[in-house]
């Protein structure tokens, strides 16, 4: 099931029959409260979230989705007019895993709902999780902890930090991230995985020294010998 928040009926009514069209169960709100409403009863596999609503902005409810320990690990695709860098960069800091500018094309939206979804759904192997300095992760558990302190990251940074201990000392560009997590390709000027890394680092804190920026390639993860 895949919640859509949107007082524009035009665009709630077609994005909605357009997924359901795919084969994609979709239900559509026009208000917050219906959407709240809707998730106690059930949780969906993925949310599209307009920015601009009535009685509460998508931002607001991106932030508490984020912060309840039962819809934080739900991937979250803002769909806005607000189409500048700095309302991408924001809205991607704040924890949605992809941003949609107006006006869209259907067939890219079901594209990147697909991508998102495939990530969400794909399963995981767990070979007793990794362990770096101070950090321990495991794909299968989704657990992540910095010096045994848990870290609740949101899809996307996870996928990220689980791709770059796969390949542990090796640097990943750019253009894999958005293959391999996203699942296909941005814009060439879309700061997305850049985004996506700062904010990893953040909340891993002292792990985060461990991402080194590999200066015009991309990133890679790595410590020193004696902290393994």
């Amino acid at each position: 099931m895949i919640y859509f928040v949107e007082d524009d009926n035009g665009i709630r009514e077609l994005v909605v029959y357009t997924l359901s069209s795919a084969s994609m169960e979709a239900k559509g709100f026009a208000l917050p409260s219906e959407f709240w409403a809707a998730m106690k009863q059930k949780r969906p596999e993925m949310i599209l979230l307009d920015i601009m609503l009535p009685e509460e902005d998508g931002m607001s409810i991106l932030h508490k989705l984020r912060q309840a320990p039962e819809t934080r690990e739900i991937p979250v695709m803002m769909i806005t007019a607000r189409s500048s860098e700095y309302d991408k960069v924001i809205g991607l800091d704040s924890g949605a895993d992809d941003y949609l500018p107006k006006p869209f094309g259907m067939m890219e939206l079901i594209a990147r709902v697909r991508a998102l979804l495939r990530r969400t759904q794909k399963d995981t192997q767990d070979s007793g999780g990794y362990r770096v300095g101070c950090l321990y992760v495991s794909p299968d558990r989704h657990v992540v902890r910095v010096n045994d302190t848990d870290v609740s990251l949101t899809f996307k940074e996870f996928e990220m930090l689980v791709l770059l201990l796969r390949h542990k000392n090796m640097v990943l560009t750019r253009e894999q991230f958005l293959n391999q997590v996203w699942g296909y390709s941005f814009d060439g000027e879309n700061r997305t995985v850049d985004v996506h890394i700062r904010t990893l680092r953040h909340k891993l804190g002292e792990a985060g020294a461990y991402i080194r920026t590999i200066r015009g390639v991309g990133y890679k993860i790595e410590v020193d010998p004696d902290e393994v």
